[in-house]
């Protein structure tokens, strides 16, 4: 027994041994490789850090600045500036009326906005109103009460209760005050109101959209030929101003974006033929009668795609005078920065 116990115990001593050479051998290697690993990982970490480094000095750009792109730049947008009243005419007579225009886009929500507090600051002495899409019943008290203008004017649509309208306040009393063009077809929308001062008629007019799909160009055509007639006939009696939305961007310059909207409301060839119709007829455009190469200068503006933060807008809002009334002409003024509709106020100065 003793025998066999020695040669036992010899031979767990050497499988002992064995064991830790294995145990020290393993280390080794574990060592080793963990040696490669950190290395790795080191080299790893420095390429990462000489990444970021590089995206910080292009401020977020590629490394490699051979093949990335530079992102364009937005273009910033050109704004109109409108320059400081001329109060005289060319010959020196001094502006003594004042007329404003405005496309209000509906007359409570307009109200709403301020829009009176623009008006009272900017005292026109005849205030003329586009689109109020309001019956007379249900007119703001703020506004039939203003004893700035103790003569008010409303005409709405007799079909269709909330469309079109427009409106005539006066300090001066007209001589006569007459609405619609005479012609049936067009009056019941309320779009007209003439006022007849001692010099010149006074012509407020919201004309009529040729609307999406171009579904009422045919009724616009017929409309501009029965407008002109109707001024034509007021012309041979009397001077005349008319302003207003008109609906039409005359030229390419009257709008941002003149290629891609031919074929869109307010700037098709039959609309702009229209408006060059009644300039031909003895009539002129008083903005560019005096700013002939302006850009920039639009009165509608969409809410949509924040087109007004942009200046992507139209020439819509106009000032026609009576080509006799051209030497009275001060002043024609496009109050771009005034807020409360999607369209801004229009100020004409005349020496009367």
């Amino acid at each position: 027994m003793t025998t066999c116990l020695g040669v036992r115990s010899f031979d767990q001593k050497k499988v002992y041994a064995v064991r830790v050479l294995l145990c020290v051998r393993v280390a080794c290697l574990r060592g080793l490789c963990g040696d490669r690993r950190i290395a790795k990982m080191s080299k790893r970490g420095k390429k990462n850090n000489d990444d970021a480094a590089d995206v910080d000095k292009d401020n977020g750009a590629a490394p490699n600045a051979k093949k990335a792109k530079k992102a364009k730049e937005a273009e910033a947008p050109v704004m109109y500036e409108d320059p400081p009243d001329q109060l005289t005419t060319k010959d020196g007579r001094a502006a003594n009326l004042k007329i404003t225009s405005w496309n209000v886009d509906g007359l409570r929500a307009w109200v709403k906005k301020k829009g009176l507090d623009w008006v009272r600051e900017e005292a026109p002495d005849v205030l003329c109103l586009q689109e109020t899409k309001c019956a007379e019943k249900a007119l703001p008290q703020d506004i039939t009460s203003m004893s700035e203008y103790p003569h008010k004017y409303w005409a709405g649509s007799e079909d269709k209760e909330g469309y079109s309208g427009v409106a005539m306040l006066c300090k001066t009393e007209p001589l006569s005050v007459t609405y619609g063009i005479g012609k049936e077809e067009h009056d019941k929308e309320g779009r007209v109101i003439t006022a007849e001062f001692p010099k010149f008629f006074l012509v407020t007019a919201y004309v009529p959209n040729a609307g999406r799909g171009l579904v009422r160009l045919d009724y616009r055509k017929t409309w501009d030929e029965d407008f002109r007639a109707y001024l034509s006939g007021l012309d041979q009696r009397k001077a005349l101003v008319l302003c207003g939305d008109l609906n039409v961007a005359h030229q390419e310059i009257d709008l941002k974006n003149p290629k891609g909207n031919r074929k869109n409301a307010g700037f098709t060839p039959e609309e702009r033929e229209g408006f060059g119709k009644l300039l031909e007829a003895g009539f002129a455009d008083s903005f560019r009668e005096l700013y002939p190469q302006q850009e920039y200068a639009y009165t509608f503006w969409t809410y949509m795609m924040n087109a007004r933060s942009k200046n992507v807008g139209w020439r819509l809002d106009y000032f026609v005078l009576s080509r006799a009334l051209l030497p009275n002409l001060c002043d024609s003024k496009i109050r771009s920065t005034a807020m409360g509709s999607d369209h801004c106020p229009i100020t004409l100065h005349l020496a009367l």
